[in-house]
């Protein structure tokens, strides 16, 4: 039952080799680091690592109820800590935001708050397994306090084991990174991208080159931009993938998508762009526009204006 536990997760052999190492020396890092592009299982592992750690250390007639316990998601000595949008007063998670249908103008947050939570969180007694676990989804987006807090904790961190998922080491601050264990998680072959769609009910996406084509070897970007696609309005979505002709095209187009869409389907609709333009122009000022865009956007800049001036400079190359 406890061998099991990587079973969900496709194409990380080296990092299950890795987590599975240090369960059987017993040695276990008080910090992780899993890096990699999102999608491609970093949160998956880090569940079946805590399996395994509090399976490995129950006896056997406990250990289902354990690996029900933490695939529900409500095991009292793990707390699972994710990015937040603060509205009114009240943080609310994506998916909160999005059952709220919360119109979001900046991305979310892991806030000073929450490290501070954490940190109660661990200064009490373990309840059921030998040691608590704290994880981190999208730890590149702590502010620098808010990264202070969590250094403090990661100096001391008690009978604890801390997982932080990002991107790649770049995304944090040093003086976190050196305190972490580094596990890398790759992108997927072709072959195991296939897998996962197809085991996961998503086999429409192999039908769409383009959405394949964003994710690039990640499952979870693949789903996520399906999704996204289908959400956009159909009409809006023909209009962007033409390059604006004049200035008030585009300044109309900019303000419909400032209406439509929030930030975060913004940021995904200029990577489809830049696979879409590439693709119609072969153009690399078109691209440095788009990716300047979204510069501006994860800058916490007005939408509508950084809209009105990527398409007012993408109207130009229609002239030009």
């Amino acid at each position: 039952m406890v061998q099991q536990a990587f079973a969900p997760l496709v194409g990380q052999e080296r990092a299950i080799a890795l987590l599975e190492g240090a369960v059987a020396r017993n040695r276990i890092a008080p910090a992780y680091l899993f890096t990699g592009s999102p999608g491609v299982g970093r949160s998956l592992a880090a569940k079946a690592f805590i399996e395994l750690l509090f399976c490995t250390d129950a006896r056997a007639d406990k250990q289902a109820s354990i690996q029900k316990r933490l695939r529900q998601g409500n095991h009292p000595d793990v707390l699972w800590v994710e990015p937040t949008y603060l509205h009114n007063g009240i943080r609310l998670s994506a998916t909160e935001a999005a059952e709220k249908n919360l119109k979001r103008k900046a991305p979310p947050q892991i806030r000073l708050e929450q490290i501070r939570e954490i940190t109660q969180f661990l200064s009490r007694s373990t309840l059921e397994a030998s040691r608590k676990v704290v994880v981190l989804e999208q730890a590149e987006t702590m502010a620098e306090a808010a990264a202070n807090g969590l250094l403090k904790t990661l100096e001391e961190p008690g009978q604890a084991t801390l997982i932080l998922i990002a991107p790649g080491v770049e995304s944090l601050l040093p003086t976190l990174v050196s305190r972490c264990q580094r596990i890398p998680f790759s992108r997927l072959s072709q072959d195991n991208l296939e897998v996962v769609l197809r085991r996961t009910g998503h086999e429409a996406i192999l039908n769409e080159p383009s959405i394949l084509a964003i994710a690039q070897g990640s499952p979870g970007e693949a789903i996520a931009s399906f999704e996204q696609l289908q959400a956009i309005p159909e009409e809006l979505l023909k209009e962007l993938t033409k390059l604006p002709k004049t200035t008030r095209k585009a300044l109309e187009l900019a303000q419909k998508v400032d209406k439509a869409l929030d930030t975060e389907a913004q940021l995904w609709l200029l990577d489809y762009l830049q696979h879409s333009y590439w693709h119609s122009f072969l153009s690399p000022s078109i691209i440095q526009q788009l990716e300047q865009a979204r510069n501006y956007l994860l800058g916490y800049a007005q939408p509508r204006l950084v809209w009105e001036v990527t398409l007012l400079a993408l109207s130009q190359v229609v002239t030009l």
